[in-house]
């Protein structure tokens, strides 16, 4: 069976995996505002323009999928490695978390529409139907992972919690913080 115990070094991992993700993802929508010539800043959880910035819809549909589409390329990626390659429980916090983020921020734009859902408005297919597209593909590939190493509830909840846990944290400190990166 493959080897699945939670341990300290597999929650520093999911931690890391957290943190890469997130940064990530939003130096992605600051790269992309930044090339097309917009002043923006860059925080844990969010980038936002300079004042006096307002791009245009393309622009903004754009600047907002953009770091989907990398969250989902490092899900893939990570997907394939965990395909091919013999069990590593150390890629799994990779995929799991680009996952639960994109999941996450699905059922955020209830609240406020984010990512996915503007593109979504912008096309005008209603809000949650790219949320949806994203969810199903994501969760697609961490049931062909789980399904493949066998993975147990278990070693899934543990998962999660690493998960859920540093990603609150995460969040909630730049709600409180809020950290400029760039």
């Amino acid at each position: 069976m493959n080897e699945q115990k939670i341990n300290v070094k597999y929650m520093a991992t999911g931690v890391l995996a957290v943190v890469f993700t997130w940064v990530v993802h939003e130096f992605t929508h600051w790269l992309t505002s930044e090339s097309f010539g917009y002043g923006t800043m860059m925080y844990l959880n969010k980038t936002s323009f300079v004042e006096g910035e307002n791009p245009t819809g393309f622009h903004m549909s754009i600047i907002s999928i953009s770091a989907p589409l990398v969250t989902v390329l490092q899900a893939f990626v990570f997907f394939t490695l965990l395909k091919k390659k013999d069990w590593n429980k150390y890629f799994y916090p990779f995929l799991f978390t680009a996952f639960y983020m994109r999941v996450l921020a699905g059922f955020m734009n209830f609240i406020n529409v984010n990512d996915e859902g503007r593109v979504s408005q912008y096309l005008e297919i209603g809000t949650f139907t790219l949320p949806i597209v994203v969810g199903v593909l994501l969760f697609f590939m961490v049931y062909r992972i789980s399904k493949k190493h066998t993975l147990t509830w278990k070693f899934q909840v543990g998962t999660y919690l690493v998960v859920m846990v540093a990603s609150s944290v995460l969040i909630l400190l730049d709600q409180f913080f809020a950290f400029r990166l760039l």
